[in-house]
């Protein structure tokens, strides 16, 4: 498993993506169905009424018009029963969206059938329950909606059509028709599964994103917390030591008190000189520490790495004399170290880190001589929860981690490039790139 570890404390990909499906899936708020249900109920009123009253055509009115007072009183007995904020649960979800599949079959069964053309509207609740629902309800669902519309293929009920004249439907165009609803069906929930699944991993993994830099911020914050709570805590302790002395002078010998005086006198010294360092980070210290050397700060970034047996090297391509001088920007640290991290990991020896810049650009291209990126892998590289590359020994997974990494960096302006060294020599390549005005503090925008 890929572990994130920065700050106070650690986060996997399992937590980041519920382990549920009730947790996983954005569940359907039953007014957003209501208001569905009445868009059908008129609908299919008004279709029902043009077709009998208007164009004069024979139709089985009373029995279309109990499936939609049907349909009509089980929303009026939901928006009675529960409060417009409820929000459903799967099971729920597909019992309702299977009753609209089950009353719109009906309606279309005893009024052509497959012949009908509003037949395709068979697709609507599975649609709506591969955009919202857990997959194995939505596979249930679709399963009933083609034996719904195999059934259709059979219906006794002619079309509705003018008088005297009866529309038969060849065998084959049924057959057709049958084929184009279910193929729409499936393509249609398919895309419609795939986009709803990518929103919801992109929002979680933006949240963990958030929950990181968060973390990070809290972390940088602590200096100037602790020079505070020092120089609050300094009066009262600076108190307790004159109390001490006087202490120390009053039982000094007294055998019974002497030893536990001077133990108190010598932990409030104790206590005097941890405070006295902490109030060192002063509102100055902590702006100066706030900025620091490109170099510096590679050093800082890289220094933890550096004992897990790979080789990391640095290569200053760009004289020191002109570097420029970053703040201290929590995304920018983490991001970097993530990548340099997943380096080392994948690495067979060696990790090599290049820093060049010039008045324009500055560049950091992070190279290993691990197996690279397979090709498959390189086209989607950055997506959260993409499996990426294999070691022998190990799991890839360069999915969440990287996808964290990918978004602080470009948050902070930069442009990341991922690909594989040559072929002579082995490996993986990131370019990070960042106009130098975005992150240089000498710079002038």
């Amino acid at each position: 498993m890929q572990w994130l570890r920065r700050g106070f404390g650690i986060i996997t990909e399992a937590d980041a993506k519920a382990p549920h499906d009730y947790k996983t899936s954005r569940r359907l708020r039953l007014q957003t169905i209501v208001r569905l249900r009445w868009l059908a109920v008129g609908g299919q009123t008004v279709t029902v009424a043009i077709v009998a009253f208007w164009l004069k055509f024979p139709l089985p009115l009373m029995p279309c018009c109990v499936l939609i007072a049907c349909l009509a009183w089980i929303n009026f007995f939901l928006t009675l029963r529960y409060p417009a904020t409820h929000r459903l649960e799967p099971p729920a979800a597909f019992a309702l969206l299977g009753l609209d599949l089950l009353q719109l079959c009906g309606l279309l069964f005893i009024t052509g059938g497959l012949a009908n053309p509003f037949s395709v509207l068979v697709c609507v609740p599975v649609i709506i329950s591969f955009a919202s629902q857990p997959i194995r309800y939505s596979m249930v669902l679709i399963v009933l909606a083609m034996i719904c519309i195999t059934g259709l293929a059979f219906s006794p009920f002619p079309l509705p059509w003018y008088g005297g004249i009866e529309v038969n439907v060849h065998s084959v165009m049924q057959l057709g028709v049958w084929c184009s609803i279910a193929s729409t069906m499936a393509f249609a929930a398919f895309y419609a599964y795939r986009v709803s699944m990518e929103a919801g991993q992109l929002a979680e993994a933006l949240a963990a994103t958030e929950l990181v830099l968060q973390r990070e911020k809290h972390l940088s914050q602590l200096d100037g917390l602790a020079a505070a709570a020092a120089h609050e805590l300094g009066t009262p302790l600076a108190t307790i030591s004159v109390v001490a002395k006087e202490m120390e002078r009053e039982l000094s010998h007294d055998e019974r008190y002497r030893e536990d005086v001077a133990l108190l006198r010598s932990q409030s010294e104790r206590c005097r000189d941890i405070l006295r360092r902490l109030t060192t980070l002063s509102s100055d210290d902590e702006a100066h520490m706030r900025r620091l050397t490109l170099s510096s700060m590679m050093e800082e970034i890289i220094a933890p790495h550096r004992e897990f047996g790979i080789n990391l090297e640095i290569i200053e391509k760009s004289p020191r004399s002109g570097e420029p001088i970053l703040s201290r920007n929590s995304g920018i640290m983490y991001g970097l170290g993530n990548l340099i991290e997943n380096a080392v990991d994948y690495a067979r020896s060696k990790v090599t880190v290049t820093v060049e810049y010039n008045p324009e650009l500055l560049v950091i291209v992070i190279e290993d001589d691990g197996n690279g990126y397979s090709p498959d892998v390189l086209t989607r590289i950055g997506e959260p929860y993409v499996t990426s590359r294999q070691r022998d020994d190990t799991a890839g997974g360069l999915g969440l981690g990287l996808f964290i990494a990918k978004t602080l960096l470009e948050r902070s302006g930069a442009v990341l490039n991922f690909d594989n060294r040559d072929p002579e020599t082995p490996g993986a390549r990131i370019r990070i790139e960042w106009p130098r005005m975005l992150v240089d503090s000498n710079s002038t925008n």
